[in-house]
């Protein structure tokens, strides 16, 4: 049909859209918001999901010539799922950018503990002599707990080794793995440094809350980079902060993004933050645009996809 299109709910790049027009021309909303998308999907068959864009179950109902949908990225909790399967629509997804989430997860946790952001504002404020005032930490020696020992996690293992760290992990899905797993009560009372990378879904939601961020080890280092939803709230991690109980926290992930840059967090000093920013890195991003939008050209012609969150929708 002559009106069929492509629509992506924020900017995508020139090589995704390359690869795209191969089947139909790709148009980009001008915002992500419901009313701005939803009214372009008319004759759209593929609705790629980026940004701060969501597909949900009133523009999947609104595009019945949808058939595919593609997530720029390994998280799709900004796609209804259930009502993608009830429509037998795949969502590709393209998990290729967890080696630059670990090195993001590594930059924050360093910068936490050297105190990267306080010695660079020290000095171009004219305050050398507060280099006198504090001193800087270590990873060398000290333990490294990651929960969800997944792709993202294993990387952040093979980086750390290299610190001579010791490495925990816990993860219910994960029965054997490289590094030591232990109980998630273990990691939290032994770690030193505890990093998130499990997926948000309704058993993940809230995880790290007040009880557990109590019962880690009095002065850890909190890092995630996984999803915001994964954290309680921005005020159990304040309060932890300004107990003490936590030594320190690097944030690329949001319980809503972007955050009320007003909350009393984001005046600790011990806080050092990105705005969900860690994966999205040159090679990590072309990786993942020309993934997504490959997988997305081969089920509209017919093909398998190398990447698919729903695969049982082909039966």
């Amino acid at each position: 049909m002559a009106n069929q299109k492509i629509v992506s709910t924020a900017p995508i790049d020139r090589v995704a859209i390359d690869i795209l027009e191969q089947v139909a021309p790709v148009e980009i909303a001008s915002s992500p918001d419901e009313l701005t998308v939803t009214a372009m999907l008319e004759g759209a068959i593929a609705l790629v999901c980026r940004g701060e864009g969501k597909v949900t179950s009133r523009k999947i109902a609104a595009c019945p010539t949808l058939r595919v949908i593609g997530r720029t990225g390994a998280g799709f909790d900004s796609v209804d799922l259930t009502a993608a399967d009830a429509r037998k629509i795949p969502v590709v997804n393209a998990p290729l950018s967890g080696f630059a989430v670990a090195e993001g997860a590594l930059a924050l946790l360093l910068a936490v503990v050297k105190k990267v952001v306080i010695s660079d504002s020290i000095v171009k404020s004219g305050q050398w002599n507060r280099r006198y005032d504090f001193l800087t930490g270590d990873l060398t020696g000290r333990t490294l707990g990651i929960i969800g020992v997944g792709r993202i996690g294993m990387h952040l293992a093979k980086l750390a080794r290299a610190f001579d760290m010791v490495i925990l992990g816990y993860d219910p899905a994960v029965t054997e793995s490289e590094v030591q797993m232990v109980t998630l009560e273990e990691l939290l009372s032994r770690s030193d440094f505890v990093s998130l990378h499990t997926p948000l879904n309704e058993h993940t939601r809230g995880f790290m809350n007040r009880a557990r961020i109590a019962a880690m080890k009095r002065g850890a280092v909190l890092i995630n980079t996984a999803r915001g939803g994964i954290i309680e709230s921005l005020d159990v991690v304040a309060d932890a902060l300004e107990s003490g109980q936590l030594g320190g926290a690097g944030l690329d992930v949001f319980p809503t993004e972007p955050p009320d840059c007003t909350h009393r967090i984001f005046k600790h000093p011990n806080l050092v933050c990105a705005p969900h920013l860690v994966g999205v890195s040159e090679l990590a991003m072309d990786r993942i645009y020309r993934s997504m939008a490959n997988d997305m050209v081969s089920i509209l012609q017919g093909r398998m996809p190398r990447f698919c969150v729903n695969p049982e929708v082909f039966a």
